[in-house]
């Protein structure tokens, strides 16, 4: 959308310290509103600072202080973001103006991005594909670690370290520049073990399982990162390239992953940080490019990525349906490179700003292993946009765009490796067959800001698209991470949306206050249907399109009421109903329910440095489910948060204190599939942050 171009470009270029935030930076007068009015659609950045007072262990985790943004999380290391209740291949993840490709379908691993590295990230809310294409018609998630160091040497090392899963891990990174040429270098080591839940043990399909001291066992984790950049700043030209690569290996909860407690010679219980099978490990390889040249009205914009997503998952063999024992542990394996180019133009005219691009992208996915869930396949997308940013005084600013996608898919066909019985015969079954989908589609946007004294209006109409992926099309296997056979349906047609978003602000020195509605209209959204039927002894799930109506609000509201104090509550609302096809008057499976957070905070001085505060994070029931889902209770935690800033000659060490769920609450969150096994969400967790900056 016109707004998301703006806010990625535009915000790409505003200085570090012109930020929005949540709780720790005040943002009031002008730089409120000039921030307000770059974007008819809802966005929030946040800078390094507020990483680093909120670290929660993932990134996603980290970021659910924004409202309207969630961690869907799996396990005590793993976490995908969702907005506004779309995540997945309807949220795009961009690092540096490149959209990020892993393996989005993937429910049981998070984000392969070293959060570390990240200098400011922003969330824009709702509909964005006007920018990013196809995967961003639920939002976007812009992250940065581009920041040009000023100084000859500058370098930092961060310690820290989680009791619930008894965490340890150091980050360090060092950059330099000499004229215009500059240098960054980063490294992160983590290192975890099997969290821990308030409860001795859980059921799983009438089967109880007992549980040593609390834990998961088998959920212990490690994550290796490392990037390198080298760059050129001049007055109008830039350009850098950066490498970087991320690892992690993670264990599943033996007892989830077909019971392998009952079955295995392995001894779970024997250490509580080894990582045993079932297991799995991801590394992803990025390289990119990033070049600009600029003079008083026009900028071109040139960025270019290779990525390499490589993954696999390890299990015992053991048989399933007519499936013999195979050999080797290797259960699945996913290997997908993807190739990115794009080019934007802006140019100043007058009291327009005009902008148009276009983008291309290439994937390359194949498979392996003796069990399938999807099949090898290419995807090729093209899409180009233009669009207009009229400012017709300085209180008030028009945008409208239009932007053309096309997308091809090929879909390989799959046979199994043994064969099943049909009828007095036995064959190779086939699972998925050769199949070639084509998708285009336009999408629009347009927008207003207008500001008035101390208020700011904003509001967007517009379409947007997403092309259905390779798993929505081809899968055919189970899933054991999450418990359900997943099958694909390849006559689905592409998805569409049509939204709107609106957003009225005020504010002053002691007060701010948001309310941000919106609506979305899928004609056809894609979704996985629960079932009655058990395929190889679990629930079916396929992919079915539906009519759906979602709306929802988010608010909040700051009060700074003395000099050192501030109290801020925020809450969100989301309505989801099909509007056709066999669920036809329920909601959407794993809705999200309403939530409240409010809090009290004191600062030390008028600098933020250094802080104290409480606040309770409060979840409605939801009761909104599709059969043969199960409602889920509400809940609320109590949760501290303390951090202090020390001014050294020539350095600055700060330290940062979590206490989560600080009353060791037992408590389900609805959109976690762990949840559909009766395992609660961790127990009380300290987390503390130690670092030095030089």
């Amino acid at each position: 959308m016109i707004h998301l171009l703006l806010a990625a470009v535009l915000y790409a270029s505003a200085p570090a310290d012109t930020t929005v935030t949540l709780h720790d930076v005040t943002v009031t007068g002008q730089q409120r509103r000039d921030y307000q009015m770059r974007s008819s659609q809802s966005a929030v950045q946040v800078n390094h600072e507020y990483l680093q007072q909120h670290f929660a262990g993932s990134l996603m985790q980290t970021l659910e202080g924004i409202p309207g943004v969630k961690a869907m999380a799996i396990g005590s290391g793993q976490s995908k973001p969702t907005i506004r209740g779309l995540g997945f291949n309807r949220l795009a993840v961009s690092e540096d103006g490149i959209k990020h490709e892993g393996q989005q379908w993937g429910d049981d691993h998070g984000l392969e991005i070293d959060q570390f590295s990240i200098d400011r990230a922003e969330v824009i809310k709702g509909p964005a594909a006007l920018l990013y294409g196809s995967d961003a018609i639920g939002g976007v998630l812009s992250l940065y670690t581009n920041h040009v160091p000023t100084k000859p040497f500058s370098g930092s090392v961060q310690l820290f370290g989680r009791t619930n899963n008894e965490q340890l891990g150091v980050s360090t990174k060092m950059g330099g520049r000499q004229g215009n040429w500059f240098y960054r270098v980063h490294a992160t080591l983590i290192d975890y073990a099997d969290y821990k839940v308030p409860t001795d043990s859980i059921q799983y399909y009438s089967y109880w399982i007992k549980l040593k001291d609390g834990r998961l066992r088998n959920t212990a984790g490690c994550e290796r990162d490392g990037s390198m950049m080298l760059g050129y700043a001049g007055y109008n030209f830039h350009t850098d390239i950066r490498v970087s690569d991320s690892y992690s290996k993670s264990g599943f909860f033996a007892n989830a992953h077909g019971l392998e407690v009952r079955l295995s010679k392995i001894d779970y219980d024997r250490s509580r940080r080894d990582i045993d099978l079932p297991y799995q490990w991801v590394n992803h390889l990025k390289v990119l490019s990033h070049t600009n040249w600029r003079n008083d009205a026009t900028s071109v914009e040139l960025n270019l990525a290779y990525q390499n997503n490589l993954r696999e998952e390890r299990s015992e063999p053991i048989s399933h349906g007519y499936m013999p024992q195979p050999d080797g542990s290797m259960e699945r394996r996913f290997d997908k490179s993807t190739y990115t180019a794009g080019v934007q133009l802006l140019h100043i005219l007058g009291n327009h700003e005009l902008r148009g691009g276009v983008s291309s992208e290439y994937q390359h996915n194949r498979r392996g292993g003796w069990g399938f869930i999807i099949p090898d396949f290419e995807t090729l997308s093209l899409g180009g946009f233009v669009m207009d940013r009229y400012t017709v005084n300085e209180n008030l600013i028009l945008n409208a765009g239009v932007r053309y996608d096309y997308a091809e898919t090929h879909i390989h066909s799959y046979q199994d490796w043994f064969k099943t019985p049909v009828g007095a015969d036995s064959v190779y079954q086939e699972r998925s067959a050769d199949t070639h989908r084509h998708f285009n589609s336009i999408t629009w946007s347009t927008g207003v800001n207008y500001n008035v004294g101390q208020w700011v209006m904003k509001a967007n109409v517009g379409k947007s698209f997403r092309m259905p992926i390779p798993k929505e099309l081809g899968a055919d296997g189970v899933n054991y991470h999450i418990f359900r056979y997943e099958r694909g349906n390849a006559q689905l047609d592409p998805e569409e949306s049509y939204q709107l978003d609106a957003s009225i602000s005020w504010g002053n020195e002691a007060w701010e206050m948001q309310v941000e509605p919106y609506l979305n209209y899928f004609p056809n959204y894609i979704y996985l249907n629960p079932t009655a039927q058990y395929v190889e002894g679990l629930q079916l799930y396929h992919y079915t399109q539906a009519k759906v109506l979602r709306y929802g609000v988010e608010a909040q509201v700051k009060w700074k009421f003395a000099e050192h104090w501030q109290a801020h509550a925020q809450g969100e609302y989301l309505f989801a109903r099909q509007q056709s096809g066999e669920k036809k008057g329920y909601t959407l499976p794993f809705s999200t329910p309403w939530s409240v957070d409010t809090g009290l905070r004191y600062t030390f001085d008028h600098r933020g440095k250094g802080f104290v505060g409480l606040s309770a994070h409060i979840v409605g029931a939801q009761n909104e489910i599709v059969p043969p889902e199960k409602p889920t209770d509400g809940h609320w935690t109590l949760n501290l948060a303390a951090g202090k800033d020390f001014q050294t000659r020539g350095a600055t060490f700060h330290v940062t204190l979590h206490a989560d769920n600080l009353l060791n609450r037992r408590y389900y969150d609805h959109t976690s599939y762990y949840r559909l096994i009766d395992v609660p969400e961790p127990g009380r967790n300290l987390s503390m942050m130690v670092g030095v900056d030089l």
